[in-house]
This record gives C-alpha cells, sequence and structure tokens, in this order.
C-alpha cells in the first residue's frame, strides 16, 4: 500500500490539475463557433487551410475566458510572477502566458484531526479527536506563503493536539474541556495567521483513554461515593443523637408528658391486628399503663369477637 506521503502528494496533483483545466461555456462556445466558422469558409473556397487556422485560433482564444465561483478566488500568474487575485465570476487572461496556479475557497472548511497514543502529563496514554473549523481570509498569503494550505493547517492542528495534551494532566483533559478548546484554537491561529488562514473554532469530539484505567477511575468513583453515603449516615445518626438528648431533657422535668408519650407508643403497637407487646411489669407500675393495657387488650379481644373466623368444612 501506498504511504501517506505519496497519498498527499496525489491528491495534491489532482487538486493542481483541476484548477488549471477547468472547462467552461464560454470556452466551449468560443471554440465550437471557430470550429463552425472554419468549416463554413472551407466550404466556400475549397481550401482546407482556413479550417486548420480558425481551429487553432478557436483553441488559442478558448483558453483565455475563465469563471470563478461566488466563493473562489483565483490565483493568476504571468510568466509565473504572481501578478493578481480574479474572481467570483468571468474574467480573461492571456492564453499560455498567464495561468491559474489555484482556485482558492473562501468558505468555512472543517478538517477533522486526531492525536493517538499521545502521553499526558502525568504519562497516560489517551486518544483524542477533534474538529477545526477555519476559513481562508487572505487569499494571497494562502497562494504564496505555504505550498497546500488546507494540508498546512491539518498538520498544525494535530501537532499543537499533541503539545497542549503533552502538557495537561488527565483530569485537567476530562474536566476543561472548553479552556483546551481554547488554548488549541489561540495556538492553531498563531500558527496559521501568517498564511492568511483563520480559526473560528476547535471542538473535541472524543476522549478515550485506555480499559483497565476506566475500570479503576470507576471503582474510585463507586469508593468516593460509598464513602460519602457513610459520612451523611453518621452525620444523620449525630444529629438523631443530638434531637433525642434535647427530648429527654423535655421528659425529665416533665413526668405526665412521658407518660403520654408511652402511652402513644403503646397504642402505636396495639393498633394492628395481631399485634403483640411484651412490657416489663416494673415499667407497667411506674407508668400506670395497667388499665390502658387492660383497656386496649379487651378492645382488642372485642374486636376478635365481632370478627370470627370461618370453621374449617369437615373432611
Amino acid at each position: 500500500m501506498p504511504g501517506m506521503d505519496e497519498v498527499l502528494a496525489a491528491r495534491r496533483a489532482a487538486r493542481a490539475s483541476r484548477s488549471q483545466s477547468r472547462a467552461n461555456v464560454v470556452s466551449v462556445f468560443i471554440l465550437v463557433v471557430s470550429i463552425l466558422i472554419g468549416v463554413g469558409i472551407t466550404a466556400a473556397t475549397q481550401n482546407p487551410g482556413w479550417f486548420v487556422i480558425f481551429v487553432i485560433g478557436g483553441f488559442f482564444f478558448s483558453q483565455s475566458p475563465k469563471i470563478a465561483k461566488q466563493w473562489e478566488r483565483a490565483v493568476v500568474l504571468h510568466l509565473g510572477k504572481y501578478t493578481g487575485l480574479r474572481g467570483p465570476g468571468l474574467f480573461w487572461i492571456m492564453p499560455f502566458v498567464e495561468t491559474i496556479s489555484i482556485y482558492i475557497d473562501q468558505r468555512v472548511i472543517t478538517t477533522s484531526f486526531a492525536a493517538e497514543e499521545t502521553l499526558t502529563s502525568d504519562t497516560v496514554p489517551v486518544n483524542v479527536d477533534a474538529v477545526l473549523f477555519w476559513m481562508v481570509h487572505d487569499s494571497e498569503k494562502a497562494a504564496l506563503e505555504v505550498q497546500d494550505y488546507a494540508q498546512a493547517v491539518s498538520w498544525a492542528a494535530q501537532t499543537g493536539l499533541r503539545d497542549i495534551i503533552g502538557r495537561t494532566s488527565l483530569s485537567d483533559l476530562l474536566r476543561g474541556r472548553e479552556r483546551i478548546e481554547a488554548e488549541l484554537q489561540a495556538l492553531i491561529d498563531q500558527r496559521s495567521n501568517p498564511w492568511g488562514v483563520t480559526v473560528q473554532s476547535v471542538e473535541m469530539r472524543d476522549i478515550v483513554i485506555p480499559t483497565s484505567l476506566q475500570d479503576a477511575m470507576s471503582r474510585e468513583a463507586q469508593a468516593s461515593r460509598e464513602k460519602s453515603a457513610r459520612i451523611i449516615l453518621g452525620q444523620a445518626e449525630v444529629e438523631i443523637a443530638q434531637l433525642f438528648f434535647e427530648a429527654a431533657k423535655s421528659y425529665e422535668n416533665n413526668p405526665t408528658a412521658l407518660h403520654l408519650r408511652a402511652m402513644n407508643i403503646l397504642y402505636e403497637g396495639l393498633k394492628e391486628k395481631g399485634a403483640l407487646m411484651v412490657v416489663p411489669s416494673n415499667v407497667v407500675e411506674s407508668m400506670g399503663l395497667g388499665g390502658m393495657m387492660g383497656a386496649a387488650a379487651l378492645r382488642q379481644q372485642t374486636m376478635s369477637d365481632a370478627n370470627p373466623k370461618p370453621a374449617s368444612a369437615a373432611g
């Protein structure tokens, strides 16, 4: 398979050939009209020399009209010397003396680039994918200051991304995307401005870290959450103990309130059907709960008699 340099060279050659051999309707019209005139004069004079002359002349003059699209600027060279930019629309050049070296696209261009297996400042290998949005603001510099401005911008973006990753820790890389994107945009813009190129924005699409490190970070996050949960539970226990301490102070000087609270606790425990609560005898005597417990038991017995269980059918 061909190497990367060979592929890039082939792309540049194809681009250059397309820029210099653009056909347009005006050139075709001039050539067709010249051929028709040559055929007519040849038929009238019976001299084929006129046909040859008009065909050669039509081919010569058909090289003069050029058309640049609305978003393009054509770089014109006069015998190899830069003379200026032409376009958009129809313009004329001197055939075989002036040539179009390249058509500069002035629209916003997107370029994807990546940094593979690049070490961060804490020696963690990462793969980062990003997209660059840029445009040519000075067509003259893009044509004269750099051989292939599109490829130069791509390499500047890739080397800039590697440089920033090497100076950034993994935690900062994962948490501070906006800061890194702004720093990368400024770095690429600084390198590409002499080429007539300006960078509008840089967007980081994905950051891939090793699988083993992902597992370790996941376990660390789980341990951190468990630690936070236990701390919150301990703080809740402390608050509950403080509330119980304050409640005990209130009940200490108010036995009636304590008895009412005890009666409420017993009621909550006995109101459900079938509930059973064992209370020490000394507590019953000290709080006077015998009458209340008897009343509660009598009520429960009354409810049981009112709703007797159906007798089982004889076998």
